[in-house]
């Protein structure tokens, strides 16, 4: 009896949590469960990606299962989580202030252009500005992220052929903080954040523009359920993620040019970088681990569109018809100096 007593006291608590939380602050927590779960359950794919961008040589010529098999016998099952601790870190933050800042511009947006309408521009401009946003203010945990996945480091028990091991430079997340810090200064921790906005902006933008184009041709009975949800959010990323690519590689082989033996050209900006990649290692390289981007943008999209509507659902959040309509009444009501 005490025990149900309890937790009946416990759900009205948490009620109250819940019932006094912001709008902002629901969907920054919905935002940041759906993305840290779906990063996670990809991050291997993640991992080969970036070994894919940054370590040529080693990686493409054996491809994604020898990849994954030299992976596995080098740095064991571990080894597919390396920077995840960092990736995750990241994730949660961005993917939280992606999905909070891209509902708070657009339902500023309205308000400030109310003839603006509901199409997909409206979706364009509030994703890229809230893509943007995610970026600048995560981007250091997304280079730590890299730095540490991109090392290599073979087990003093076995010795893989074709393998180049390497000293472990970074021992964890806060390491890599502070050597970076110490050798390159705050800039350092925004190296190669410029194709990252360049690729971020319409990235986002586009994600969203399309989503919102092909849930325009679903059926009205069938655009509430999450199946549609994910599928049209699965191939909207994909379109958007393959016109983007290119920076994305640019951005990973900026971010480790310094642990780079081949390359002593640390201070290359981002066409200079480019050109680099197409004069030296072939126009193909720049959507070097694209197969695999594809992979993991499918099932991520999916995983996070459907944690995110869960989540929402449990804290309540209403609908974007109900607010964008509260909204609208606001817009509707004269001003006082009329």
């Amino acid at each position: 009896m005490a025990k149900k007593r309890e937790e009946r006291e416990m759900g009205m608590l948490l009620d109250e949590i819940i019932e006094g939380m912001p709008l902002f602050a629901k969907e920054l927590v919905a935002g940041g469960v759906a993305g840290g779960f779906a990063k996670t359950v990809v991050a291997p794919l993640e991992r080969v990606k970036i070994l894919f961008q940054t370590r040529r040589d080693e990686f493409k010529a054996v491809g994604l299962f020898g990849s994954f098999q030299k992976i596995s016998h080098t740095e064991g099952v571990m080894g597919f989580y390396r920077g995840n601790g960092a990736s995750v870190a990241r994730i949660v933050p961005y993917a939280a202030l992606h999905y909070m800042t891209y509902e708070q511009y657009r339902r500023w947006i309205i308000l400030r252009v109310p003839d603006i309408g509901r199409g997909p521009v409206l979706d364009l401009v509030a994703g890229s500005f809230a893509g943007g946003t995610a970026v600048l203010l995560t981007y250091p945990l997304d280079l730590v992220r890299t730095k540490l996945a991109y090392q290599i480091v073979s087990s003093s028990k076995v010795n893989i052929h074709g393998v180049v091991g390497m000293e472990q430079v970074y021992k964890g997340i806060r390491d890599c903080f502070s050597k970076t810090l110490k050798e390159s200064g705050l800039r350092g921790l925004y190296r190669g954040v410029a194709p990252s906005l360049y690729g971020i902006f319409p990235y986002a933008g586009l994600k969203f523009y399309f989503y919102e184009e092909m849930k325009r041709h679903v059926p009205e009975e069938r655009k509430k359920d999450i199946v549609v949800k994910m599928v049209c959010g699965s191939v909207a990323g994909l379109l958007g993620q393959t016109f983007t690519y290119p920076l994305d590689v640019v951005r990973r082989q900026m971010q480790v040019q310094r642990l780079s033996v081949s390359n002593n050209a640390e201070l290359k900006g981002t066409m200079e970088t480019l050109v680099m990649i197409v004069q030296n290692q072939g126009w193909k390289q720049l959507f070097s681990g694209l197969s695999i981007n594809y992979l993991k943008v499918v099932p991520s999209v999916a995983i996070g569109f459907t944690v995110y509507d869960l989540v929402k659902a449990s804290l309540r959040v209403p609908s974007r018809d109900v607010i964008e309509a509260v909204t609208d009444k606001r817009n509707s009501q004269p001003s006082l100096h009329s």
